[in-house]
């Protein structure tokens, strides 16, 4: 069984931290942080518990703590679950200091990144913490320019929501620097914070994304079709015609379900076959639908020389039982997408295993 990941900020990680701290500041309580900070519950709420405990035992002004931290993080090696914690202190204690904290976490990221705790700053000081990111997005540091873009995305897991950033415009200067980044770490996060801009915003991603594959770059395409995934769940037209598809073109001559029974934990196998309706790309979705649900899945792509263009795509779709989604038996349908428009369904029922 998997360990949870609160586990993962255990006493391990918080010694590496300790140790680092202790190196870099001879007053600092190694045993009794340590202590305290060991007491947590939840995997947040534990990276929160061991931020104040470094807070208690490091009562210095912040800007000298931050020396402290950055100081400690160079004698240590870190990781996420060691490093989390001094994100977290550098977000609560060091946000009254927009240069001391945002170059803490500049320090920071490499081992632990610091797009949770960068929120804050730039809640509080927006266009002076946007131009430290500007700076960042110029770093030779693959994961400082990745901060850059996953710091200041519109709707981040897991981070604190910045509501200016969900109005397009500010950020954009950062994406149009980053689009063609060498890392992939970084060109993955820009096609995430795209992705995110299209939810609110879809009209602008798409023509942003319009306007780089004419600018051109050795990755373009492969960001645009990351970035495009939500407006393809949804059937966007424009989404559709960037990736080479006819919005609502091709049908479904036939939708065979294996069984029109599933067990709860077993799979639904179906094959479909599509007759394209134009030259060009086919693209296939499907989704499950019930009561108050609907969620979308990513079936295939095909390539038609022309319309008449047939071929037969077969899967087999999990109902295996996960924390994240609650799916109880009862009646369900199986809508089949091509190109944007639901061209086929067809009713099954999950029942008890």
């Amino acid at each position: 069984m998997p360990q949870p990941l609160k586990d993962m900020i255990n006493a391990r990680s918080i010694s590496v931290l300790a140790d680092g701290l202790a190196a870099a500041w001879a007053p600092f309580p190694r045993a009794a942080f340590i202590a305290r900070a060991l007491a947590g519950l939840e995997l947040k709420d534990r990276v929160r518990h061991v931020a104040a405990a470094l807070h208690d035992a490091l009562p210095l002004p912040y800007p000298q703590a931050a020396e402290v931290v950055r100081e400690g993080a160079s004698r240590v090696t870190l990781d996420m679950w060691s490093g989390w914690p001094a994100t977290d202190h550098t977000a609560v204690q060091g946000v009254d200091h927009l240069e001391a904290g945002m170059g803490t976490l500049a320090v920071l990221t490499p081992y632990a990144t610091g797009e949770f705790a960068v929120r804050p700053y730039l809640e509080r000081y927006r266009d002076d913490a946007l131009k430290i990111m500007y700076g960042w997005a110029e770093s030779p540091d693959e994961h400082l320019r990745r901060l850059a873009s996953e710091g200041s995305r519109p709707r981040l897991p897991w981070g604190a929501r910045v509501r200016w950033l969900m109005t397009p415009g500010p950020t954009l200067p950062l994406l149009d620097r980053l689009r063609d980044d060498p890392s992939e770490y970084v060109r993955r996060s820009v096609a995430n914070h795209v992705n995110d801009l299209a939810k609110d915003h879809p009209e602008v991603a798409v023509e942003l994304l319009a306007r780089w594959r004419s600018d051109g770059g050795s990755h373009v395409e492969k960001v645009l079709r990351h970035a495009v995934r939500g407006l393809l769940r949804a059937g966007h037209p424009e989404a559709l015609a960037l990736v080479g598809a006819t919005p609502g073109s091709g049908a479904v001559d036939l939708l065979a379900l294996e069984s029109d029974t599933v067990a709860v934990g077993g799979r639904l196998s179906f094959a479909v076959t599509v007759t394209a309706g134009a030259p060009g790309s086919v693209l296939l979705k499907y989704a499950i639908r019930r009561a108050g649900s609907r969620r979308v899945f990513h079936l295939g792509q095909r390539e038609a020389a022309g319309p008449g263009t047939t071929f037969t795509v077969r899967k087999s779709h999990s109902f295996r039982p996960v924390t994240t989604r609650d799916e109880p038996p009862g009646t369900r349908e199986l809508d089949v997408i091509v190109n944007g428009r639901v061209a086929a369904s067809a009713a099954f029922t999950l029942v008890e295993s």
